[in-house]
This record gives structure tokens, C-alpha cells and sequence, in this order.
């Protein structure tokens, strides 16, 4: 991992002034990700990163927020699989940002996986059948999907502000998502979307998605691909064992900042051990 990692000691500085930002940005197109270590790092200064990398915040209404630009990560204990942040959403950041406020004494590495990689190590067939398109659908909770738009929409701010006009609106916008709204006040939502992709910040293709990933906080999704196949628990567990052979861990100290391209690569998480460990999210498209 120390190929990624800038290191306050050598860089001279423990500010993260334009000269590191500027590293990071080199970081995240050669390699995909970088990691800040042994700078003065606090919230406030977490914050500011994010805000200097992200032209626009995003957020994932599903957790707690804590600075202007920044939630806490808590999805329970168990291991977390490979995914890119809010991949089953209509706004997927560019950019996501951790920051370990306290480190683990041991277990909780995040894991890191390049798509890149992963697209590489497909067979000819596998690469055929990912690169369609597949159609996402789940249920959301009316509180969830409220607060969701609350964050997106231009013209509101609060949930209860949210109308069937705002929802409306919001589809007409971005294109590939369609939504029913059931009598509870759910909302059974689908958008179409590449299990192949190509990055934001550089060139090639990359299998970056969140098929191995969690629903934590969701209802777990169904994939259809454009063919009209279901993806099988075989065919996910095939995935993320190829997957497992291009990660890498995070073994984290208190004060790192890892940042990482939310289109290239994929992150999750060993289980939790320690559950003192305290970890920060910031997030936003370019």
C-alpha cells in the first residue's frame, strides 16, 4: 500500500495545502486512490478537503450526518463487500473520502479494489456479459427516499417539503430511473445502470458497481441485466472471488485520510473487532 500513501514527513508540511491536493489528484488518476498520513487532521480540516475535491457534496440518507460536508460510517459489524458508494443511485459521487478520527486495535481494515483490475482478470465471456446494462430495483422506505430527494432537488431542503411533483421532476432529470409509489408511502424505485464503467477522472474501463456491496441500510436489490437474465448468488460469489484477488487493505492509523475514485474503484470493509473504531465519509461529483 505505501505506493499510495503521501506522507506529511515527506512532503514537508503537515497542512494539506494545494501542493498535496494536487497529489492526491495525480493519485487518483494514475492509481485510482491516496492515502494522507501523518498530517493534522480534525473534522473541520476533513471537511475542507472534501469540500476543495467535490464541486458538489453528496449524501447518503441513510446516515448521520456531522460536519457541513461530512457523515458517520456505521453499517453494523459484520464485513462489508466491495462496492462504490451510493451505486445504486441516480447521483454517484466521483469522489469518496474516509477519515479514521480512531483507528481500530485490529480488525476493520477497509478494503480496497481497483475495477480496473478486476475487469482485467475476466474471461472474454465475462467481460461480454458485464458490460451490458442492468436495471436496479428496490423498495425504499418513505423517510429514506424522502430525505434522498431533500438533498438533490435545487428547489427544496427538508423532507416534508417533498410532493409528487418533486419526484417528478427529479425523474425527468436524470434519465434511466422509474419509480412506482406504493399506498404506504414507499416507493419501489428502478434505475439503469453499466456494471462497466469508465472513470470520471481518467481513462479505461473498470468493473465499478455495487453488486458485492451491501444494503445495510436497504432493502437488497434485484439485478436484471439488459438480456433479461437475473444475476444469480452464483454469479456473485464468482465475482467477488475474482474480485479478492486484485484487494488490497487499509490498515488504518488515527488521523488517515484515504480519498479514492468512487468510478474506478470499489471499497468495503472486514468485519469489525474493535468497536471503539471511528470512521468519517465525505463524497461528491466533480
Amino acid at each position: 500500500m505505501s505506493y499510495n500513501v503521501i506522507r506529511a514527513s515527506e512532503a514537508g508540511t503537515t497542512t494539506v495545502d494545494p501542493a498535496i491536493l494536487l497529489k492526491i489528484k495525480d493519485h487518483l488518476k494514475t492509481d485510482g486512490w491516496a492515502m494522507l498520513r501523518g498530517f493534522d487532521m480534525d473534522m473541520p480540516a476533513f471537511s475542507a478537503i472534501t469540500a476543495q475535491l467535490c464541486r458538489t457534496i453528496t449524501f447518503d440518507p441513510a446516515r448521520e450526518n456531522t460536519e457541513k460536508n461530512t457523515q458517520k460510517v456505521d453499517a453494523g459489524l459484520g464485513p462489508i463487500g466491495l462496492h462504490i458508494e451510493n451505486g445504486k443511485t441516480p447521483v454517484c459521487p466521483d469522489i469518496v473520502a474516509f477519515f479514521s478520527a480512531r483507528a481500530a486495535f485490529e480488525g476493520s481494515q477497509t478494503t480496497i479494489c481497483d475495477g480496473r483490475d478486476v475487469y482485467e482478470a475476466f474471461s472474454h465471456a465475462q467481460r461480454e456479459r458485464w458490460s451490458q446494462r442492468m436495471t436496479v430495483t428496490r423498495t425504499l422506505p418513505e423517510a429514506l427516499w424522502k430525505r434522498y430527494l431533500a438533498n438533490q432537488h435545487p428547489a427544496i431542503s427538508e423532507p416534508e417539503e417533498v410532493t409528487h411533483e418533486h419526484v417528478l421532476q427529479f425523474k425527468a432529470a436524470i434519465p434511466d430511473q422509474d419509480f412506482t409509489l406504493n399506498d404506504d408511502g414507499s416507493l419501489e424505485y428502478r434505475i439503469r445502470l453499466s456494471p462497466v464503467r469508465g472513470s470520471s477522472l481518467s481513462n479505461g474501463k473498470a468493473f465499478a458497481n455495487a453488486i458485492l456491496g451491501p444494503s445495510h441500510n436497504y432493502e437488497p436489490p434485484v439485478y436484471r441485466l439488459d438480456d433479461g437474465s437475473v444475476v444469480s448468488a452464483d454469479e456473485i460469489k464468482e465475482l467477488r472471488d475474482i474480485a479478492e484477488t486484485c484487494t488490497v487493505e487499509i490498515n488504518w492509523q488515527d488521523g488517515d485520510v484515504a480519498v479514492i475514485d468512487n468510478t474506478r474503484v470499489m471499497h468495503g470493509r472486514r468485519a469489525i473487532k474493535d468497536q471503539d473504531r471511528t470512521l468519517f465519509i465525505g463524497m461528491g461529483r466533480l
